[in-house]
């Protein structure tokens, strides 16, 4: 058992934060439906990474797992009926084309819920189904700079760069979809009433910038760009070790502080000159410099076994094949292999979140286009004739 097992998604969207959100419902559960074009289907099937067969991307297989395919041309008469057909019978829709397209189409939201009135519509776009630049297209690059998260990275004094070179906009986006549909659902079995989720990529990214915008309207700052080090505790930051790795140590609280300096840096003399935050941002350098010079005495592994000895938050900054290498990683299914028939074994992230007692899972990968476009015809057969005999 899942506990989203019984319920129907109709996946209508491209690329990133709508399909993530309806690959997290189908991994716990759900039957999603992707409802793509039925020339070459949705443009993530072609992005990211190209593998040797075309419309096969590795970013597809992942992103599009516990996916059934079938193809409609949404500009279609015949095949706009087919979709309002399925909503009827479905539970959620999830699409992210630009505000009014749905409208364009006849398949509005207030179409959909005379069709089904419980009918939970997840809407991603970029800036929102209203306000002055709901029209203006938007991705996960425009996201993080309008929201306010590319002004905050990047060295100081440098210029702002796309915080981890990934997508992280539409995952937020993606999760926070998940969220409202799960909420919005808990609605639905009460009242029987649907409504629209409304998720633009700008907010997502905005409500994830700490005390930001808490500070900035209580005494004006602007907080700015700190590079590997930050200017709310020290020392917090990235550390360089001796053998060109680096690790990240974290010293939120006092106490902390005084664990590093005792117990990791033989230092007790800083503990008790720096006991305070305040006192130790004064001396930002000082207490960096001598951080660093003690992570530069030893390799990476040395660095975080004595942190961590001494009770010291540290880790390492590991690229992906470090995680590859990672027991930690593993000992915990981090990643799990699924075997695809053309490609062979494709390694993608496991399941997430952990549920102790009704585990999601993985049971295949990205969908063949139009794979389900039998089931589909029967289905909407099945339903066209149950209609037929209501109304005898």
């Amino acid at each position: 058992m899942r506990p989203l097992d019984g319920i129907r998604v109709l996946d209508l969207a491209s690329f990133i934060a709508g399909p993530y959100a309806a690959t997290i419902l189908g991994e716990f559960g759900a039957q999603v439906i992707k409802v793509e074009h039925p020339d070459g289907g949705e443009a993530g099937r072609r992005f990211g990474m190209a593998t040797e067969i075309e419309n096969l991307s590795l970013f597809f297989q992942s992103e599009n797992r516990n996916k059934v395919s079938v193809t409609m041309d949404l500009k279609d008469p015949d095949d706009q009926a087919r979709l309002k057909e399925l909503a009827r019978r479905s539970d959620v829709l999830i699409e992210n084309f630009r505000p009014g397209t749905l409208e364009k189409w006849g398949l509005a939201p207030e179409v959909l819920h005379a069709l089904n009135p419980a009918l939970i519509i997840l809407r991603v776009t970029g800036y929102g189904q209203d306000g002055p630049y709901k029209d203006r297209p938007g991705f996960a690059r425009i996201a993080h700079a309008v929201g306010g998260l590319t002004a905050l990275a990047g060295m100081a004094g440098g210029p702002p760069v796309t915080p981890g070179s990934s997508s992280l906009a539409d995952y937020f986006s993606g999760m926070y979809g998940a969220l409202g549909v799960l909420l919005a659902a808990r609605v639905a079995e009460r009242t029987g009433k649907g409504q629209v989720i409304d998720v633009a990529l700008y907010e997502s990214t905005f409500r994830i910038l700490d005390e930001t915008a808490t500070v900035y309207a209580w005494n004006g700052t602007v907080r700015g760009r700190e590079g590997r080090m930050t200017r709310q505790a020290c020392p917090h930051g990235h550390f360089q070790c001796a053998d060109g790795g680096w690790v990240a140590i974290a010293c939120t609280s006092d106490r902390m502080w005084d664990r590093l300096a005792r117990n990791v840096l033989d230092r007790a003399d800083l503990a008790d000159r720096f006991p305070k935050t305040a006192d130790r941002l004064a001396e930002r350098d000082l207490i960096d410099g001598t951080v660093e010079a003690f992570t530069m005495a030893h390799p990476m592994a040395e660095v975080v076994r004595l942190c961590t000895a001494g009770d010291v938050p540290c880790g390492p900054v590991n690229t992906i094949a470090d995680i590859f290498q990672d027991p930690h990683f593993a000992a915990r299914g981090a990643m799990e292999v699924h075997d695809h028939p053309d490609l062979g074994p494709i390694t993608v992230p496991a399941t997430f979140p952990r549920l102790s007692d009704t585990p999601g899972g993985i049971d295949s990968l990205g969908p063949e286009l139009g794979n389900w476009n039998k089931e589909l015809a029967d289905l909407l057969a099945d339903a066209a004739e149950i209609r037929a005999k209501d109304r005898e």
